[in-house]
């Protein structure tokens, strides 16, 4: 399995975020980690890339526990925060090495690297502009331009398509699809339309209740659609 959370469960004073989630994502899947805002889709990703630590449970990542081995982890996972904390002085290109440089790619093949990256995203026109002269879509990509930068073997990528417009949003489902070939995605929304256009699988999560674990299959099979299902494990 390439993620593996176990009885994870996360309060904030006394109000819980997640109570008592378990789940398993194999290997090449894009499952969509969906739900509401608030449900607590961003506290388990985290808690994954080991930004928080659970107040019970225990999750891994490619066998390697997100509570002891957690610098071993970020050299396989690549992370795409919710609000994608970018450097928007500084120019793409100019970003991207300096990531590369946290990551500690060799300066030989760096330049290269950052190159291929900047062509897989659809940054090539805007590869010389500072970050904040792009568009909140093109910013997006360069978020997910810093989390594939290492060539991780898992994706981690929370709300990716958040404030983007409707060609905006269908561009980056279609870039985060085309990674899928030599990668395990889990990536959080809380559009039912983008889960359904890109995932193999689906976790639902509400009031930080683990609601569903299915195949897109199974959901789109519920009477009514996977919009029906939703409204049924949500309220």
């Amino acid at each position: 399995m390439s993620i593996q959370v176990s009885h994870i469960s996360k309060s904030y004073g006394t109000k819980p975020a997640v109570k008592d989630i378990s789940f398993e994502i194999k290997e090449g899947q894009i499952t969509g980690f969906l739900g509401p805002n608030g449900a607590g889709k961003s506290t388990c990703l985290q808690i994954l890339m080991g930004l928080l630590q659970a107040d019970q449970g225990s999750a891994s990542i490619l066998g390697l526990s997100v509570t002891s081995d957690i610098e071993s982890i970020k050299k396989q996972v690549g992370y795409l925060a919710e609000n994608n904390p970018l450097y928007p002085d500084m120019y793409v290109k100019e970003f991207l090495n300096f990531i590369g440089h946290i990551h500690q790619i060799p300066a030989t093949r760096l330049k290269k690297r950052i190159d291929e990256v900047i062509e897989l995203v659809g940054l090539t026109k805007e590869q010389t502009k500072k970050i904040h002269m792009l568009s909140k879509g093109y910013q997006q990509r360069v978020g997910i331009a810093q989390a594939i930068l290492h060539d991780p073997k898992v994706l981690l990528l929370d709300e990716p398509t958040s404030g983007l417009d409707p060609n905006q949003m269908e561009e980056i489902r279609s870039l985060i699809y085309s990674l899928k070939s030599n990668k395990t995605i889990l990536f959080s929304s809380h559009i039912l339309s983008e889960v359904e256009a890109i995932c193999d699988r689906i976790l639902l999560i509400h009031q930080g209740e683990l609601k569903a674990n299915c195949s897109i299959e199974e959901a789109q099979k519920f009477k009514g659609g996977l919009s029906a299902f939703f409204k049924e494990k949500t309220t």
